[in-house]
């Protein structure tokens, strides 16, 4: 598996209007293709992990986003 690239989105926590960051980090693995790892928190909640597994073109919408789009996958 190897690391493709990885970023930080800042957003505010709707609860406590506290800036929060969740981290993102997309792999590429021989066997299942790309993967999206989200990880991120705010103070009003325990730590949120996912998994997603995306097709080429996925992973290029992702690589490609512009910054005030970043985080669009956590919907």
């Amino acid at each position: 598996m190897q690391l493709v690239s990885s970023r930080t989105v800042s957003f505010i926590d709707v609860s406590s209007l506290a800036i929060c960051e969740a981290k993102e980090a997309l792999f590429h693995d021989e066997s299942n293709g790309f993967i999206l790892y989200l990880t991120g928190g705010s103070p009003s909640s325990a730590s949120e992990e996912r998994l997603l597994f995306l097709e080429l073109r996925e992973a290029l919408v992702w690589l490609n986003e512009p910054p005030e789009d970043q985080g669009s996958f956590w919907e």
